[in-house]
């Protein structure tokens, strides 16, 4: 092995690594046991409207309406080809079941039309019951002979469609992955090393989500396919940072100067795609901060199987390894790196003009906050039944309002002030719900007209009356008579069935279940409209979920409520979801970008250590992500608000390493090269990082586009892939030519201090150790780490140069060229009788290499002092 200074930490490391690599086998085996099991333990949160603000309208009446009201089970169920004759026997048929409180259908077109028929069904049960959900299942056994499309939104049907989805896409993924490592590898045996070490990574990642207890379902959907899109090059950069190191050294050997010299080179390249993660971590909307959170766990656990399980899978896999060599099938590009010099005066003006273009169309991308307005390649069931109901009977737009409990009369008042705006279709609460004889729940009766409703005696109704007025302490109805006293119906008829059923009350069969059946009724639309502190009114709008039209009549709603309420008054509904949605986008859209460039710009600054080249690069790819945008603005196809967020924060976090890649090598080149050849040689070097790592994260990008019926997920997926090609098409064909004719400018603005160097100017029989810079002449054996016999004159940046003979005198080391040595060794002599001359093993393995190695003689790689090794 070669010689490495001895206090070279990264070593240390990578050998414990390595020479304990059994040890880490049965770590990883037991952690991956244990996630394989704590998987199931993850809760999935399914509702956008979960995410946002605390102090958000929408989250504030959720947590009111849950505290307060019950919700009971609810279903649209559409039965189309029948008569109206077969409608109405359904409709009897269904209203005969005791599990069903509420069935809603009648002979105008809002329940039957053209030969199909919509029953609005209200449950018994609470919409979270199992009961509510076998009940409907039932309905459907029922009508199997009919064609029937159902729409409710118990149960997780979505998640469970989402999930399937996901795992065709996943499919499709592995196939498209090994495809890709198959067609960029140069050993066959590499490709189960990468595919064992990310298998490992995402099982770690899913099965240590159950510690933040409940994940978003755009979570659990994507990020095993972006973790695997984001963090499979780490492996792809130490695989061949290891081929490297191995054309001159052993498999141990090897893998432990690669996986020393990759540590550092792989978490510096993580950081970049971090950085724009943590961006997400600042939106309002908290599924930005849920879905960043998962993707950065999933990245380090990434980092952390390539550093500690790889290692040990080379050494397995080594010896494979160099049997199954092959013909690299991917392609030197020349006639890129000649293009891109040719039109180095032309092409950063025209992408100037492109960036001012795009960045004006992107504003006016046609950005939505719901699902109404999206159409995804594919659709579900649950879609398809929703989009087939809305066809035949139009669409239903509901919000609920919230106001303070306790004042029939205010709300029968609101009611009536609502219903005649031209927005509104109607409207139910309990005041303006009809019970029977022509009553309205709340409407007040007196002890007459009550019992003539219930066909009750008026004696026992007056009596009746007298007891709810003691109960009700309200002595003074007593005295001064109750002749005008009323109540209202709904509170007399559970005063009269808690009376009937504790024994004060003794009322016939036939009355007893009149009054049972009216309680049950009345109960259940009491605890969906009234709680003990505010009542709810459900407002059936004329307007779509979304619009100008539809947030402005939101607020007039909120004004109209007011006149009638000196309370909180809320309303809520997927129309203010989406007005909320709306209002968060405007500031996390700002942060998001703002602190993704800075956290990058930040990583590339120490990374290069030049003010210029960071801002160059990140106008690269931020003109990418303006001109990913300008395309739904410029066709008009409206884009889910949160897959603008997310991926512009992932293209700009991951997508800027194409650059790094390019800009790197290039201003390593033009130390020792012409402009033409540096950027042809770089376009040559830096293709197969690129065409790998890219294409993985563009196509697993637009497979998810096309495989998920979810918006939100499907347009993560149309924007990331479409967003990686732009940008590797930008890093090929404009960095390039930004880069040279940006040079000076990258230059002169860079603050990297140079320490002052002593010029070296050795002859003879010379050891040389560490990273020099100047003229070499002679033959040299080694990796900057061995014996030359000829003329030195450069500056020492670390290590040392000196001759045979001073060496051996200083430090008393052995293993250097004898005198006698030296005369066998002699200009005329070969190389065998070079490496013949090097009494060191080591040394002389060192030697074998000889002047052949190819990474051994450019004048770049001599630059760089370290004998081939990536910058």
């Amino acid at each position: 092995m070669q010689q490495e200074p001895k206090n070279n930490a990264m070593v240390k490391i990578a050998t414990i690594i390595v020479d304990r690599r059994n040890l880490f086998f049965l770590l990883f085996v037991l952690a991956i046991i244990f996630c394989a099991i704590s998987s199931g333990w993850v809760g999935v949160e399914n509702a956008l409207s979960a995410y946002l603000p605390q102090d958000s309208e929408t989250r504030i009446s959720l947590d009111l309406m849950e505290e307060q009201f019950t919700t009971y089970g609810s279903a649209k169920i559409m039965v189309m080809n029948i008569t109206m004759d077969e409608a109405e026997d359904i409709r009897d048929q269904i209203e005969a079941r005791k599990d069903v409180y509420m069935l809603v259908f009648d002979e105008t077109t809002d329940h039957y039309n053209q030969y199909s028929a919509l029953y609005d069904i209200t449950f018994i049960y609470p919409e979270t019951d199992e009961r509510a959900l076998a009940s409907l299942n039932e309905i459907r056994g029922d009508l199997e002979r009919y064609d029937t499309f159902v729409s409710t939104t118990m149960g997780d049907q979505s998640a469970e469609v989402i999930e399937k989805e996901m795992q065709t896409v996943s499919l499709y993924v592995a196939v498209v992955v090994l495809a890709v490592l198959l067609f960029t590898s140069e050993t066959y045996a590499e490709v189960p090393v990468l595919i064992l070490t990310f298998l490992a990574s995402a099982v770690l990642a899913a099965g240590t989500n159950f510690i933040f207890g409940t994940i978003s379902f755009v979570s659990n959907s994507v990020t095993i396919v972006l973790q695997l899109a984001l963090s499979i090059d780490y492996a792809v950069i130490f695989c061949n940072r290891y081929k490297e190191e191995h054309q001159t050294l052993p498999i141990r050997e090897a893998d432990i100067l690669a996986l020393s010299k990759a540590i550092p080179e792989i978490s510096s390249s993580s950081l970049t795609t971090i950085g724009g993660l943590i961006a997400m971590m600042f939106m309002q909307f908290g599924i930005g901060s849920d879905m960043a959170i998962c993707l950065i766990k999933a990245i380090i656990f990434s980092l952390l199987s390539v550093f500690m399980l790889m290692p040990g899978l080379i050494m397995i896999f080594g010896g494979l390894m160099d049997k199954t060599k092959h013909k690299s099938f991917v392609p030197k590009i020349p006639f890129v790196g000649k293009i891109d010099y040719l039109t180095r005066f032309f092409v950063p003006v025209l992408f100037l003009v492109l960036l001012v273009g795009a960045y004006w169309m992107q504003k006016k991308t046609p950005f939505v906050y719901g699902y109404t307005q999206i159409e995804t390649p594919v659709e579900n069931e649950y879609q398809l039944a929703d989009k087939m109901i809305t066809e035949a009977f139009g669409a239903e737009n509901k919000a609920a309002l919230i106001v303070p409990a306790g004042d029939y009369e205010k709300e029968k008042r609101l009611l009536a002030a609502l219903e005649v705006r031209d927005e509104v279709d109607h409207c139910v609460g309990l005041s303006n719900t009809e019970a029977m004889g022509g009553y309205t729940l709340t409407d007040k009766l007196t002890a007459r007209e009550f019992s003539e409703l219930l066909d009750l005696d008026y004696e026992v109704a007056e009596l009746l009356y007298t007891a709810y007025a003691v109960d009700d302490e309200n002595y003074a109805k007593i005295i001064n008579g109750l002749s005008s006293y009323s109540v209202p119906l709904i509170d007399m008829i559970f005063f009269l069935y808690q009376e009937a059923e504790e024994g004060y009350v003794t009322l016939d069969d036939e009355m007893y279940d009149t009054l049972k059946s009216a309680n049950d009724k009345m109960t259940i639309a009491k605890d969906q409209l009234q709680g003990e502190d505010y009542s709810r009114m459900l407002i059936y709008l004329n307007l779509p979920q979304e619009g100008d039209k539809t947030f402005s009549f939101l607020d007039e709603i909120h004004e109209i409520a007011r006149v009638y309420y000196d309370g909180d008054v809320y309303v809520a509904g997927e129309s203010t979801s989406q007005y909320d949605l709306k209002q968060t986008f405007s500031r996390d859209n700002t942060v998001v970008n703002v602190v993704s460039i800075l956290a990058v710009l930040a990583v590339l600054l120490f990374t290069f250590m030049s003010v210029g080249m960071p801002i160059l690069l990140i106008l690269v790819i931020q003109g990418a992500i303006w001109i990913n945008f300008a395309f739904p603005a410029a066709f008009k196809d409206n884009i889910f608000f949160m897959s603008y967020l997310i991926v512009s924060s992932i293209q700009m976090g991951a997508n800027i390493d194409y650059a790094i890649v390019i800009s790197g090598r290039y201003m390593e080149l033009r130390e020792t090269m012409p402009k033409k050849e540096a950027i042809i040689d770089t376009m040559n070097f830096a293709f197969p990082t690129i065409i790998t790592s890219g294409s993985m994260l563009a196509i697993c990008g637009f497979i998810i586009g096309q495989g998920s019926s979810d918006a939100a997920i499907c347009g993560i997926g149309q924007c990331l892939g479409r967003g990686t090609i732009i940008s590797i098409i930008l890093v090929m064909f404009t960095l390039p030519q930004i880069l040279m004719l940006g040079e000076g400018v990258i230059r002169k603005t860079s603050f990297n201090v140079s320490m002052p160097l002593k010029m070296n100017r050795e002859s003879g029989v010379l050891r040389i150790d560490g990273l020099v810079e100047g003229q070499i002449s002679g033959r040299f054996v080694g990796e900057m780490h061995g014996i030359l016999y000829g003329d030195v004159a450069a500056f020492i940046q670390s290590g040392q140069i000196a001759s045979q003979a001073k060496n051996e005198k200083e430090t008393g080391q052995e293993g250097f060229i004898e005198d006698g040595d030296l005369a066998k060794a002699g200009p005329d002599k070969t190389d065998e009788d070079l490496i013949k001359a090097v009494p060191d093993k080591e040394d002389r393995d060192l030697a074998k290499a000889g002047p052949e190695r190819s990474d051994m003689g450019s004048p770049e790689e001599k630059e760089a002092g370290d004998g081939g090794e990536e910058s």
